[in-house]
């Protein structure tokens, strides 16, 4: 397995069950024939994550996650900001609790490292089919890991 770390820039937030996230993760890349190299997923403030998009994608707006694709070939690695900020204010738009958001925007990070994409009506449809899929996984491969 590939190096997953998590870190949190700026905001009190950690992700629990860490080792779970990994084979999580591992997982569903492997699903799309992809391994995992390195991926740092930081967890941050919507002002953080604002002044990065402003840096590195001249864009001027809260985001909730931004992903920085490192892949080559079939192995992904990246570095995959998440505003905590944005997450929790999308749970409650969204009427989900805020675990459950986190965990989609985790693996909507993933799914970007292993090639889907979101600009398009078309790939956003498909982006939440798999974030939908792998969240409805999610139950069952913990049960499966807990009696491992």
């Amino acid at each position: 397995m590939g190096k997953i770390t998590f870190h949190s820039e700026g905001v009190p937030y950690v992700l629990p069950n860490k080792a779970l996230f990994r084979q999580w993760i591992t997982e569903t890349a492997l699903s799309h024939g992809k391994r995992v190299g390195g991926l740092a997923f930081v967890f941050c403030s919507d002002d953080y994550l604002l002044e990065m998009n402003k840096q590195y994608l001249n864009h001027d707006y809260f985001t909730d996650i931004i992903t920085f694709d490192y892949a080559d070939g079939d192995v992904i690695a990246g570095d995959i900001f998440i505003s905590v900020d944005r997450v929790e204010d999308n749970a409650c738009k969204n009427l989900v609790d805020k675990k459950t958001e986190m965990q989609r925007v985790v693996i909507h990070g993933v799914l970007h490292l292993c090639g889907y994409k979101d600009k398009q009506k078309k790939e956003i449809t498909i982006m939440r089919e798999k974030e939908q899929f792998y969240l409805r996984i999610l139950p069952q491969f913990l049960k499966t890991k807990r009696s491992t």
